[in-house]
């Protein structure tokens, strides 16, 4: 597709990262997707390889080992990875999420413990909000992180977690004490405590690769200095001030993910004849890309604007949820179109089209909802 368009955020140096982040995807994930889908998760290897060249953490501070950079790069990253249709790495999580977490509320010897290996991939992080009978309530959580001496004694279970399977450090979110908001907290937690144990990785219709786990607390102990935050009941607080950036994460997914099935989608119609001619010739397939083309812009820009808010810091969550239900919602809808236009062969595994179209629908659900999306948007009108 033909566009001049260029995101206002970019600079040379993330041109040069961006070559670097593709080659990586192209080289390490993409020959490998197959594998990781019938494995249900990637392995160990690139996690290390990773981090060894510099694409962990890449916003973090380097003096807690990260590259020192902004969202944007971790926002190349992010497009190159779904520009090859892969889903099964969690590294937007552990280094987007988790490691901002830790940097944001960890004390100095939390930090300095953690970060560096995090960003050498060491260490895989994961976040654990999401209960069997809890999801996007978060106030409401069953897990409880009760104070025995010097220690958190912590019991509950959780769902939805990615990066679960490998995950060696995660962040639960629990009660600690106090009602609702008040009595959130969050416990850093090592995945080799007694007590923790892993449940099978879950079964799902998209991001088959992806080790999205259940994880479950049996009076795992953990010392009082693994409390995130300089005292308890901060966790809601913590959470409100983090999931912005883990929207606008999605937000750079779905665009990508809009722009990568209008490719896929141009290339099959000028290639696939019916009725004597190119699909691409018919007037509906030419109006229906036309739409989709529209509408990739328009993602795309509004991201881009999102993006340079953040980087900012003027990125508010009103704005954030907008990005987020419309761009996750969006992206279904012109992703199916595009595989409408693969006609059959848009339904077999073997085409891109169809993970792509499987591998979104999850959008509109994690990170809050969409319709909580809409909530919080209408409480600003």
């Amino acid at each position: 597709m033909n566009t001049n368009y260029r995101s206002s955020w970019l600079d040379d140096d993330l041109d040069a990262l961006r070559e670097l982040a593709r080659s990586f995807c192209e080289k390490e994930i993409a020959p490998h997707m197959e594998r990781f889908i019938e494995q249900h998760h990637v392995d160990r290897d690139l996690w290390r390889t990773a981090g060894s060249l510099g694409l962990l953490c890449m916003s973090i501070p380097e003096e807690y080992g990260g590259g020192g950079g902004t969202f944007a790069h971790e926002a190349v990253l992010i497009e190159e990875q779904a520009r090859i249709g892969d889903s099964s790495w969690g590294a937007a999580l552990h280094s987007g999420i988790v490691a901002h977490y830790l940097l944001a509320y960890g004390t100095e010897e939390q930090k300095r413990l953690w970060l560096p290996r995090l960003a050498s991939g060491e260490v895989v992080g994961a976040i654990a909000m999401t209960e069997p009978g809890t999801g996007s309530d978060l106030q409401n959580v069953k897990t409880r992180a009760v104070r025995d001496g010097n220690e958190y004694v912590v019991g509950g279970s959780k769902t939805f977690i990615t990066n679960g399977g490998q995950a060696d450090l995660i962040i639960v979110v629990a009660k600690t004490g106090g009602d609702g908001a008040a009595g959130i907290s969050l416990i850093l937690v090592e995945g080799d405590r007694a007590g923790f144990r892993r449940g099978r990785v879950l079964d799902k219709i998209g991001q088959r690769g992806q080790d999205t786990s259940e994880l479950f607390f049996d009076e795992v102990r953990v010392p009082v200095s693994n409390l995130l935050g300089a005292e308890e009941g901060q966790g809601f607080i913590q959470l409100m001030q983090q999931l912005p950036q883990e929207r606008l994460i999605l937000a750079v997914g779905s665009t990508v993910a809009v722009e990568t099935a209008l490719a896929q989608t141009l290339s099959y119609t000028r290639e696939r004849e019916a009725f004597g001619k190119p699909v691409f010739a018919f007037q509906n397939t030419k109006f229906t890309l036309a739409e989709v083309a529209t509408e990739a812009r328009v993602m795309r820009v509004f991201t881009d604007d999102c993006i340079a808010r953040h980087i900012r810091g003027e990125l508010d969550i009103t704005t954030v949820a907008m990005a987020k239900w419309w761009t996750t919602e969006r992206a279904m809808a012109n992703i199916d179109e595009c595989l409408q236009l693969h006609g059959g062969y848009g339904y077999m595994t073997e085409y891109p089209i169809s993970r792509l179209w499987v591998d979104n629908r999850v959008q509109k659900i994690y990170a809050g909802t969409n319709e909580i999306m809409k909530e919080i948007i209408a409480r600003s009108l």
